[in-house]
């Protein structure tokens, strides 16, 4: 017999998230959220895990029942849920008041279902979602840094002479552990050291590797043409940065400017580990570094990958 999700309100998850582990049974509850990847990644509860399902799958499936590993990207998160290791499971979306609201192509209710028949545990449904969650208790909110950064940044002078908006600041950070930025970014050690950067992926055929024996190096000869082919890359790219993300560490991804190539490869990443679509991903990096632009054969090449992408299911 199928349980229906238990509908708790913002004050109720409050409680959930202030018991300390050791006094719960299993490792404590997890909230997923089901909002899409940009929003959340501007602002979203504290611990929680992203739950998105791009648009264009979501219309393919045409109200059949989903199965709970499309919805999760996480894997190691996927097996977790399934062994019941979580207690409760709380799905929240933007602004929801009740279960009886959503959309039956909704993603939380995409997401319900694929839990009530997966998954043996707690299921709760967050009343109000993000929205009512996040006015009653911000603190326990995480607000993105960049949401918060005007849309024009100044231009310093110097030296007599103004710096390229490309080699302005420093590395933007585009996950905790993913950073983007030029190749003057990648020669300040002290602007390295102060964002934590452990690693660097070099995405030229000239920029050099400063730091050798310093940081952790992944170079990869890529021209700045329409002939040349990113794509390739991919798979080697995808892999580094996940393997510095799983010993803790940060990467930073950099090619002369930080406009096309280095872009080109946080893109795929993004699509690649969050399942989202180019324009989403686009949008979202846009939003942190503003000056980006991957050539005209790097964008089709990137929307061949989104294929690829959406379609693993």
């Amino acid at each position: 017999m199928t349980v229906e999700p238990l509908e708790i309100t913002a004050t109720e998850l409050v409680h959930i998230l202030r018991t300390p582990r050791d006094q719960c049974a299993s490792a404590g509850g997890v909230v997923l959220d089901c909002r899409p990847f940009l929003d959340f990644s501007m602002a979203h509860i504290r611990e929680a895990r992203n739950v998105n399902w791009n648009s264009m799958m979501r219309r393919r499936s045409k109200g059949s029942v989903v199965a709970l590993e499309w919805l999760i990207p996480d894997k190691a998160l996927l097996g977790r849920l399934r062994r019941g290791d979580f207690s409760p499971v709380v799905v929240v979306d933007e602004s929801s008041r009740s279960v009886a609201e959503l959309r039956a192509e909704s993603v939380a209710q995409m997401l319900l279902t694929a839990l009530q028949s997966e998954v043996h545990t707690h299921i709760c449904f967050l009343q109000g979602g993000f929205e009512g969650f996040s006015e009653a208790s911000p603190e326990l909110c995480y607000i993105s840094a960049s949401s918060q950064l005007p849309s024009v940044e100044p231009e310093p002078v110097v030296t007599g002479r103004r710096t390229p908006a490309y080699d302005q600041g420093g590395p933007v950070e585009l996950l905790p552990f993913l950073f983007l930025g030029s190749a003057i970014h990648s020669s300040r050690r002290e602007t390295l050291a102060a964002a934590g950067i452990t690693a660097v992926l070099n995405v030229s055929s000239t920029c050099p590797n400063f730091y050798e024996g310093e940081f952790e190096y992944l170079q990869l000869t890529v021209e700045d043409t329409l002939a040349a082919d990113i794509r390739a890359c991919f798979a080697t790219a995808i892999a580094f940065i996940d393997s510095v993300k799983q010993r803790g560490g940060r990467v930073f991804v950099h090619c002369q400017a930080g406009i096309s190539r280095s872009a080109t490869i946080c893109l795929a990443y993004l699509m690649h580990t969050q399942r989202v679509r180019l324009d989403e991903a686009f949008d979202f990096v846009k939003q942190r570094r503003h000056v980006i632009s991957p050539n005209l054969a790097f964008m089709g090449q990137l929307l061949q990958f989104e294929t690829d992408v959406l379609c693993q299911g």
